[in-house]
């Protein structure tokens, strides 16, 4: 009951602070306010606009709001957003453009479960829809669902992988970004020894930490010096009475927030306190770019107890996946059976989360690929949220990645360029 009661205290003191703002925001625009004018009232109206604002945004699953899409025939496209597989801990979801032909890239993009919900690949989706037929996994928040749905570790992650993999088919190209990169390795794996002919064409893994101890970072480290039963009774909580999974098992997305900000909690500070002078003087907008940062920063999801320590334990202390020990049911999972899927490493030399030589060492597992099938590419100057949302991934990196799934395919467009090597790799 100790773990419920925390869980409920910290909801209790997010909903009082978002009561709070609400008040102060309406005390502050009562029209007798503007009677005599005063600096002050202005102040307190803004703070709890930002307040408000900012703790109701963290219990609200975020929407796509995506733009119409222009294409080539100067028509404006519709987006609908549809499900293909539905589970209780995911589903896999379409990106279906209204009235456009099918395009021939087929293109799995895998979100991490690492606290964000999906849409923090908003912008890595608006940049591919134009030119892929876009699936995406949607990972649901452990608090929506009931205890009788059982566990989801990182063999359960895998397993779904698998499933959604076979779904679409093996003309598919997958797209993981950082901390699904491993297990989407793993899954690929599990498919090359179970069922080859369902492997995905190809396989970009885009910062993640294959090997975690290949480049160390405060992520790694943190992971090495806790042991897992103080990170059981230091993380994990039970749900509390207000949610569909009360009692179960998680590591909660408030808790998961207050570490994001106090790794930069000056940073945070000041962008907030910023942002309460802006909406004092009337500059503020809905849509500015304080509150499109924050709407999606802001917004945590609850991970299962299994999942967040399977992660830690497995993947972090005991390096599964980089000693080519993993295992999924019993079944051992054997990267070097990869020998046909063409791998693409993207890594970012500026890189805080999986720093460089993380993920390129997925290469030397892949003992059974040939390296004609095997490419990198270091992004300079490019952090962890720029190699896949940021000016970089735009510029550089969606190019290098869409040539490599041109080369990769079947049957490539007849018109399509001849891709550039991303390294003496080319995978083309």
């Amino acid at each position: 009951m100790k773990y419920m009661f925390s869980y409920d205290l910290a909801e209790t003191i997010r909903n009082t602070n978002q009561w709070m703002g609400a008040t102060a925001l309406a005390m502050g625009s009562y029209p007798a306010m503007s009677v005599f004018p005063n600096p002050a009232m202005d102040w307190l109206r803004a703070w709890g606009e930002v307040t408000e604002r900012s703790f109701a945004r963290m219990i609200v699953k975020p929407d796509w709001n995506l733009p119409f899409i222009s294409l080539e025939d100067g028509k404006d496209h519709a987006v609908e957003i549809k499900p293909v597989v539905e589970r209780a801990f995911g589903d896999l979801l379409h990106f279906n453009v209204v009235g456009r032909e099918t395009k021939p890239r087929k293109v799995l993009l895998v979100a991490p479960m690492s606290g964000h919900y999906a849409t923090l690949l908003r912008k890595t989706v608006l940049s591919l829809l134009p030119d892929c037929e876009l699936y995406i996994t949607d990972w649901h928040n452990a608090r929506d669902i009931p205890v009788s749905e059982g566990k989801f570790d990182v063999e359960d992650y895998t397993l779904y992988l698998v499933d959604f993999m076979k779904e679409l088919g093996p003309d598919v190209h997958v797209l993981a970004v950082c901390q699904p990169v491993p297990l989407a390795l793993a899954a690929t794996a599990y498919l090359a020894e179970e069922d080859p002919k369902a492997q995905p064409a190809s396989l970009t893994l885009i910062g993640g930490p294959v090997d975690p101890e290949a480049a160390p970072t405060d992520v790694t480290d943190f992971g090495n010096s806790m042991t897992m039963g103080v990170l059981h009774e230091t993380m994990i909580q039970r749900v509390g009475y207000k949610y569909a999974g009360v009692g179960r098992k998680v590591y909660p997305g408030l808790l998961q927030l207050t570490s994001f900000i106090s790794m930069n909690m000056n940073t945070h500070a000041e962008a907030f306190n910023d942002q309460i002078m802006r909406v004092s003087k009337g500059e503020g907008r809905e849509h500015d770019k304080h509150n499109a940062f924050y709407d999606e920063y802001l917004a945590v999801m609850d991970m299962t107890a299994e999942f967040y320590l399977s992660t830690v334990e497995r993947i972090f202390k005991r390096r599964e996946i980089a000693l080519n020990t993993f295992s999924v049911a019993g079944r051992p999972v054997d990267i070097s059976k990869i020998t046909t899927v063409a791998v693409k490493i993207v890594e970012g030399a500026n890189d805080d989360i999986s720093a460089p030589g993380q993920c390129v060492a997925a290469l030397d597992l892949l003992t059974g690929l040939p390296d004609s099938k095997k490419a990198a590419h270091l992004e300079p100057g490019a952090g962890h949220y720029g190699i896949f949302a940021g000016k970089s991934w735009r510029n550089n990196i969606r190019p290098l990645v869409l040539d490599f799934i041109d080369a990769n395919s079947a049957k490539p467009k007849a018109n399509a360029k001849k891709p550039k090597p991303a390294n003496k790799n080319s995978a083309a």
